[in-house]
């Protein structure tokens, strides 16, 4: 698989990257390995991706970091996070188009979910409770 971009979550501060976490986004996935002594790798297929939004502290701002946040409808990784990335507005356009590219290719639509529960929640099915009870004896 082809290789689109690699870093290293930084330190905030200096934006060095001193630590053991790896981001890697290729054609069809993301990983993310972490740990020094005991090694971890998260993946998310990109047509998984439903959301991909930035977030950058002042103290980012300071050394061209930013934080992406991906919301996934991946059971494991529900919310993966790459924190601490230089270039994060490139990075955030890269992988944007990727996650387009992969649902095109794999023919897979994005579908907004609405939750009847959550727009029906003060129904309770009693609908006497709507009416005047001095009527109820007439």
């Amino acid at each position: 698989m082809k290789q689109l971009w690699k870093d290293r979550k930084r330190l905030r501060f200096f934006g060095l990257p001193w630590t053991f976490t790896t981001y890697t986004l290729l054609e069809d996935k993301i990983l993310v390995d972490s740990g020094l002594f005991t090694s971890k790798q998260d993946e998310v297929r990109l047509y998984r991706v439903m959301d991909i939004s930035m977030e950058r502290k002042f103290s980012q701002k300071l050394f061209n970091l930013g934080s992406i946040i991906c919301d996934t409808s991946d059971k494991s990784a529900p919310k993966l996070e790459l924190i601490n990335i230089k270039n994060p507005k490139v990075v955030k356009e890269l992988l944007s188009e990727a996650v387009e590219s992969e649902r095109v290719k794999k023919r897979v639509s994005s579908r907004e979910y609405m939750s009847y529960q959550d727009d029906h929640d003060d129904f309770d099915g009693d609908d006497h409770d709507d009416f005047d009870d001095d009527n109820d004896h007439n």
